[in-house]
């Protein structure tokens, strides 16, 4: 093992102890469980250590925030496989120091061209199906994450992806994959392949055990051998590279391997789907919210939610009413239900749907909806607005806790385990915010790629006139959501990014992130504060998954909170679903630079397996 490997992993291997302790639950009063960890080189933050371990080794040897979070987010692929997989999506934000410039990659994927609402609707389904061949959207996140490299990385496809091919060779099992693994056996084999690989001999590894995934692996290093082959011809150069690995994986063996399996089980997905699909670099949405900027990918996601409820929230003295306090709770909750109403009214595929993106995010519309917000009474409609007319509401209807058919619905047993996130910060101040998800347990195996497919199909509407309605290569509307933000400079010029912050979490995960960014901006909480700060999400919106139900007035809180905020929260109207103490669905990690002193920063909350490592 080379030198800066070994360091590397020492350095995380320090880390899980600075991060082991006595049970959270036994955490003293106004105390952060976990460190921040701080630096002068870089900082990397992510869902567990193997994937730290990944851009620490790519920052180490002289690659940037880009190259970093490639290789953290592949390396994630192979090692967060109860979250994310190696067929998944991916939203991606980027700050370029030297360019002062914000670039969203667009790595969501599209429905195959076979899909269509009459097909699901002829199977009875109201929903399209989260499990299995016919979950599957075209796998994004390989060509997001190529795309990405090519165009603002440093580094080969054969750098980035030598973690990930370690890793796939083996790595010794975690306590919490083997326990995921058990808890899902019964659905993992019933899904094609499934049981193959995470099964072995059929039963979960025990924790300690090492995990190999040869198939994976094989394909891995085959992409990579195809990268070599191209250097060796005359006038090659490093992105000439990068796209023989793209062919070889959307137009070669992988992209009809792929199909083939697809096809045999029943599946919508073909080698003409993958040959098709282009992930996407975007300009990111912004909003000011009083002395900072803030920064989110498009209406393909729910992001733009945070920049309307920030909006929305500009003109309350949030500072004034306590953080935490029933007034703000409630404030916040309010704003965040009518942002909500209009993702569900408006967000969808840009390309497919017209989008009113500019007036969605108008400071005029924003002041004209804040009108709505009664300060002693929880709402019980949706009001979706009407933003090209200014329209405070239009079309308010009763929230019904159903899935449209009359029925009430019983929440699902199990939530997707899904997603994971990837923050980063090199010493030029470059910054990677990734939420990778999709192809999580229990997935489909794609013939012998050792690939699990995605699930995103369920993220789709088969309603006649929703804006998210499912059609033939249109993108889901989905909930990955990074983040940054910066404080506007002296003189009153735009901030530069100097957070990156992400979470898992489904329709929670803007949620959490506003709440983060409000504890840091409004009430001056340091990065580990912030995240392990009590947090709360309102259910008074149409979920992505499950059956896409409403749970009307319904506000999650953790059971932190004071009995006599909670009694105050009844009192205006909300419907409280105590949790524990630490048992939010977030899991949001934390990456910055000060770029007075160039300290970089890291934060990881405590309620999952977090990590974070700077030096």
């Amino acid at each position: 093992m080379d030198s800066s490997k070994r360091s590397a992993l020492v350095c995380v291997s320090l880390l899980g102890v600075l991060q082991m302790g006595a049970s959270v639950e036994q955490l003293p009063p106004g105390k952060v469980f976990r460190p921040i960890v701080r630096g002068l080189h870089g900082a990397v933050a992510a869902g567990n250590p193997l994937t730290v371990e990944a851009g620490l080794r790519l920052l180490r040897t002289g690659g940037t925030a880009v190259d970093a979070g490639v290789a953290a987010t592949f390396a994630a692929a192979v090692t967060e496989f109860s979250h994310f997989g190696m067929g998944g999506e991916a939203s991606i934000l980027i700050y370029k120091q030297k360019e002062d410039q914000v670039i969203a990659v667009n790595a969501d994927g599209p429905a195959p061209m076979a899909a269509t609402p009459e097909f699901f609707t002829r199977r009875g389904d109201k929903v399209p199906p989260s499990t299995g061949y016919l979950a599957a959207t075209v796998p994004a996140v390989v060509d997001g994450l190529l795309l990405a490299l090519r165009e603002h990385g440093t580094r080969s496809f054969g750098d980035v992806i030598a973690p990930a091919i370690e890793y796939a060779d083996g790595f010794p099992m975690s306590e919490f994959l083997s326990g995921v693994i058990s808890s899902r056996a019964g659905a993992i084999r019933e899904m094609p392949g499934g049981a193959r690989v995470f099964l072995p001999g059929d039963k979960a590894p025990a924790p300690g055990e090492i995990f190999r995934q040869p198939d994976l692996a094989r394909t891995l290093r085959a992409m990579s051998a195809a990268e070599a082959a191209a250097l060796r011809r005359p006038g090659a150069s490093r992105q000439s590279g990068i796209d023989a690995v793209r062919d070889y994986f959307y137009r070669g063996p992988v992209a009809a391997a792929i199909g083939k399996a697809s096809e045999a089980n029943g599946g919508l997905l073909r080698a003409g789907d993958m040959a098709a699909y282009h992930a996407r670099l975007e300009p990111a949405w912004s909003v000011a919210y009083r002395d900072w900027q803030v920064y989110k990918v498009g209406f393909w996601s729910q992001g733009p939610v945070m920049l309307q409820t920030l909006n929305l929230l500009e003109g309350f003295d949030l500072k004034g009413m306590k953080l935490n306090s029933a007034d703000y709770i409630h404030t916040v909750t309010e704003a965040m239900k009518l942002a909500f109403a209009d993702r569900d009214r408006y967000y969808a595929d840009p390309a497919m749907v017209s989008v009113p993106t500019e007036a969605l995010l108008s400071k005029a519309y924003a002041g004209a909806r804040r009108a709505l917000i009664d300060k002693d009474r929880a709402s019980d409609v949706i009001r979706p607005g009407a933003p090209d007319q200014l329209g405070v509401a239009v079309g308010a209807q009763a929230a019904a806790d159903d899935d449209g058919s009359g029925r009430p619905v019983t929440p699902p047993d199990r939530t997707p385990l899904g997603t994971t996130c990837v923050n980063i910060v090199d010493a030029e101040g470059n910054l990677w915010s990734a939420t990778p998800s999709g192809a999580w347990l229990p997935s489909v195996i794609a013939g012998d790629t050792g690939i699990p497919l995605s699930q995103r199909m369920q993220a789709f509407s088969l309603v006649e006139g929703h804006p998210n309605r499912l059609a033939p290569g249109k993108l889901p509307r989905y909930t990955l959501t990074p983040t940054l933000a910066g404080k506007r400079e002296e003189g009153g010029k735009t901030g530069r990014p100097t957070l990156a912050f992400s979470t898992p979490g489904l329709d929670v995960q803007d949620q959490t992130l506003l709440q983060v960014f409000l504890n840091i901006a409004e009430f001056g909480l340091t990065l580990q504060e912030a995240v392990e700060s009590p947090r709360f999400d309102t259910l008074h919106l149409e979920e992505t998954f499950d059956q896409h139900r409403i749970r009307p007035n319904q506000l999650r809180i953790e059971g932190r909170v004071p009995a006599d905020v909670l009694e105050a929260l009844r009192a205006k109207g909300h419907v409280l679903e105590i949790l524990g103490g630490w048992n939010h669905a977030s899991a949001p990690t934390v990456v910055s630079i000060d770029r007075t002193t160039s300290v970089v920063s890291a934060a990881a909350d405590a309620r999952r397996d977090r990590y974070a490592f700077a030096w």
